[in-house]
C-alpha cells in the first residue's frame, strides 16, 4: 500500500467549514465554542441520527506501554446519546468496583497485524523482526499503513497531544476514511468518518475510556447548542 493512501494533516470536510480549521479550536480561537458546534454537527450529530455511530472505547495502555497486544477495546452501536450514557456508566462502575473494563474478543492491532504479516510473508515478502515489533515500519506491508495510521491514533488518545486538532485521510478495508482528531480542555476523542457523504459505512467515535464522561457531555452541550441556534436538520 503506498504511502501517499495515508496522509495527516489532509483537506477534510472541516476545510468546507473553516478557512483554517487547524487553529479553529486553539483556546485563542475568538469563536471556538462556536467552531466546535458547527464541526460536530457536521461529523457527529448526522451519522448518530441515521443509526451509523459506532463508539469505540480503548483501555489497557499505561505507563508508556504501546504494545499491540495490550490494548483492549468494546464497541457499542449507539442510536442517541443516552445509549453512550449508559455506556459511560458501565465504564464507571466497573472501575469504581474494581471490576475487568468491558473489552472485545477481537483485537484492534494484534489479531489483524499478524494476519497482515502471515499475508505478506504467503505472498514471497520476508518480515523482519524490526519490521513486525516497529510501528512505523508497519507500512513496508499491505495493511500495515492502515494499522500504523489507527496505532498513532489510539496512542495520542491514551497519551495526550499539543495539536488541538489534526485530520488525517487513510485507506482502511472498509473503504477511505477521513480521521479527525480532536485534543482539547474538553475532552480528547477521534471521529473516523466515511470520505464523504455518499459513501455508506458507519462512523467511529473513538476514545480512551477515561475520557467518557466529558466528551460525551461536550457532544450533548454541543447538540443542545446546534439545536437552539437552527443548525439540527
Amino acid at each position: 500500500m503506498p504511502y501517499t493512501e495515508a496522509q495527516e494533516h489532509a483537506p477534510g470536510r472541516l476545510h468546507t467549514l473553516f478557512a483554517e480549521p487547524y487553529s479553529a479550536f486553539d483556546n485563542q480561537a475568538m469563536e471556538r465554542q462556536l467552531h466546535l458546534v458547527v464541526a460536530l454537527k457536521a461529523l457527529f450529530e448526522a451519522p448518530l441520527r441515521k443509526g451509523r455511530l459506532i463508539l469505540r472505547v480503548i483501555h489497557g495502555w499505561e505507563n508508556g506501554s504501546a504494545e499491540p497486544a495490550a490494548l483492549a477495546h468494546s464497541e457499542h452501536r449507539i442510536d442517541t446519546l443516552a445509549d453512550a450514557q449508559a455506556v459511560a456508566e458501565h465504564y464507571r462502575r466497573a472501575t469504581e468496583q474494581g471490576d475487568q473494563l468491558p473489552s472485545s474478543t477481537d483485537s484492534l492491532l494484534a489479531t489483524p497485524l499478524a494476519k497482515a504479516i502471515a499475508a505478506a510473508e504467503t505472498q514471497g515478502q520476508p518480515v523482519e523482526e524490526e519490521t513486525r515489533h516497529n510501528p512505523v515500519h508497519w507500512p513496508e506491508f499491505a495493511g500495515g499503513l492502515s494499522l500504523y495510521t489507527f496505532f498513532k491514533v489510539y496512542h495520542r488518545l491514551t497519551y495526550g497531544e499539543d495539536e488541538s486538532y489534526r485530520a488525517s485521510r487513510c485507506d482502511t478495508p472498509q473503504g477511505m476514511r477521513e480521521i479527525h482528531e480532536f485534543h482539547l480542555e474538553e475532552g480528547e476523542f477521534a471521529i473516523a468518518t466515511p470520505a464523504t457523504d455518499a459513501e455508506g459505512g458507519d462512523t467511529l467515535l473513538i476514545l480512551h475510556e477515561s475520557q467518557l464522561e466529558t466528551v460525551l457531555t461536550l457532544m450533548e452541550e454541543c447538540l443542545v447548542a446546534a439545536r437552539k441556534w437552527g443548525l439540527v436538520g
